[in-house]
């Protein structure tokens, strides 16, 4: 049969027709274990009975009206937000990339305020920060930009996990006026930097008055074992992007502002038509009151230590295995060849992961994976891991 949906991705042969906690099960009722969560995106799992029923009790009420006029279940969530996360005010949008385009249009109107005409932010290298053009440019990942010149300027690129070179731009460009970074690098491989690595940007935007930016799609909404990761480094950023596992699968994104930052955008500088409807908005406080409710949140560091500690267990002495990297219940396998392989062997074993990178696996189970659901990952994904790098290799 023809597709008429553009080729846009290399999908794998197989369609999921529901969902419950930790397992999807295919058009024959095959039943699959899901340590994706669709990209970091349902941390509760599948069809999560609160998440459901708000979402049934808002489609009964209200879907949409605009943000021409208040929308009260939008103020509850902004409320919540920065209670959370210490920030000052939010703008919601539809997705991650829609967040980051948010920060990158607040850090320029910021540097104009400055008196900057060419404002400049800082990025890095394997970063990934979303698809549309400027989120694009903004990424660091020359693979997926090919095609799409010309790029957006105003970004200048440094090595992830280098503060000497933030250092080395700051100096040699005098138009930088923000830096985006990740806490942990998730699509670049699940890369995680310095233990002071975010207090010490934090240090350098204070002293040069730059804008500290946080991309924390990925590693957000309770997924490092923080509600937020930059919370592991008690400090505070000026702006922070959040989205994928706010909604746990229904849309909405969030740019969250502190201090300064918080007063750069009035009335007319941005918008959005869906962002921050009635329906996503009440989906989301259904997920942050089941974080609470059940823990999730320190469930989630003490689960992504056994499931780290598990696998450097059951891997010890693979050679093969360089490294094995983990914050909370994002984990990080990385092999010393490809293995993109591995995403469909594993698909054969029932088993749905990711590897980015060509050389990394990514591992981002939903936050309420059960022991045997641990131990059933384990022990599939190592078996794999064993028969690939059995397998002779050339570079």
């Amino acid at each position: 049969m023809t597709s008429h949906i553009m080729p846009t991705y290399g999908r794998l042969p197989i369609t999921f027709e529901r969902g419950e906690g930790a397992w999807l099960f295919d058009q024959n009722n095959n039943r699959y274990l899901d340590a994706l969560s669709g990209i970091a995106v349902c941390g509760l799992g599948h069809a999560h009975p609160v998440v459901h029923q708000a979402i049934c009790q808002q489609s009964e009420k209200l879907l949409h009206t605009s943000n021409l006029y208040g929308i009260a279940v939008q103020e509850q969530l902004a409320d919540r937000l920065t209670e959370k996360s210490g920030m000052d005010n939010v703008f919601f949008c539809n997705s991650g990339a829609e967040a980051n385009e948010a920060a990158i249009k607040l850090a320029r109107k910021y540097g104009h305020e400055q008196g900057i005409d060419n404002p400049a932010i800082i990025v890095m290298d394997k970063s990934f920060h979303g698809r549309t053009l400027a989120t694009l440019s903004a990424t660091g990942n020359a693979k997926i930009q090919q095609g799409f010149a010309p790029l957006v300027e105003g970004f200048v690129r440094v090595p992830y996990n280098d503060i000497s070179a933030i250092e080395v731009a700051i100096k040699q460009h005098k138009n930088i006026v923000a830096i985006l970074v990740e806490p942990i690098q998730g699509e670049g491989g699940v890369n995680i930097p310095a233990a002071d690595y975010l207090n010490r940007i934090r240090n350098l935007c204070d002293q040069h008055k730059l804008l500290m930016m946080l991309d924390e799609i990925q590693t957000g909404i309770g997924r490092t074992g923080k509600f937020l990761a930059f919370q592991h480094n008690e400090i505070i950023p000026d702006v922070c992007t959040l989205a994928k596992a706010l909604g746990n699968g229904v849309p909405i994104g969030a740019c969250l502002a502190k201090g300064k930052a918080a007063t750069i955008f009035t009335a007319g500088n941005h918008g959005s038509t869906f962002g921050g409807n009635p329906l996503a908005c009440s989906a989301a406080l259904a997920v942050l009151a089941t974080l609470d409710a059940e823990n999730l949140i320190e469930q989630a560091a003490q689960k992504g230590n056994a499931i780290s500690a598990a696998f450097k267990e059951r891997l010890s002495g693979n050679a093969h295995v360089v490294d094995i990297r983990h914050k909370g219940m994002m984990i990080g396998i990385e092999l010393d060849r490809p293995c993109t392989e591995l995403v469909q062997a594993a698909l054969q074993e029932k088993l749905l992961i990711n590897v980015t990178g060509e050389k990394n696996i990514r591992l981002l189970p939903p936050l309420i994976f059960n022991n045997q659901q641990i131990l059933q990952l384990v022990e599939t994904l190592s078996t794999l891991i064993v028969k690939l790098t059995d397998t002779p290799y050339e570079s």
